[in-house]
């Protein structure tokens, strides 16, 4: 007596790629992450003369981060969309500046999360950046 196993089919070897609108909803997302894990930071960093200036120019960027990458998401033109996406590029450099000027003020304990929104804060200037680029080629 043999018993036949049936073998399922294979998954397909390239996964599909996101679509424009996945994409675009995930960038939301993470921008607004991105704002919030900035909040819940600032409430760690002590509050000094120095400081509480730095850490609401912070906050500002970062939200603004988010809230023009909804604007672009949004755009009536092409060229609309470019001048938001620069407008959340300025802003996500600009809340790299503030990081580096908070540093120096830090507790040991809360550098490394420092560098980590730093490094967040590149990312998504470099997806800016080519996004940018990519939307200049095709005007």
């Amino acid at each position: 007596m043999t018993t036949t196993t049936s073998t399922p089919p294979a998954p397909s070897a390239v996964a599909e790629a996101p679509t424009f609108r996945e994409k675009a909803n995930a960038l939301a997302t993470r921008t607004a992450a991105y704002a919030k894990a900035i909040r819940l930071f600032s409430a760690d960093v002590p509050k000094t003369l120095a400081t509480v200036d730095d850490l609401k120019q912070l906050i500002r960027a970062s939200g603004s981060v988010g809230a023009n990458y909804l604007e672009a998401d949004e755009a009536m033109s092409k060229r609309d969309f470019i001048k938001c996406m620069k407008i959340c590029r300025k802003e996500a450099r600009e809340c790299m500046f503030w990081l580096r000027q908070l540093d120096p003020a830090l507790p040991e304990e809360l550098k490394d999360e420092c560098r980590k929104l730093g490094n967040e804060a590149y990312a998504l200037l470099r997806i800016f950046t080519a996004s940018i680029g990519t939307a200049t080629e095709n005007i």
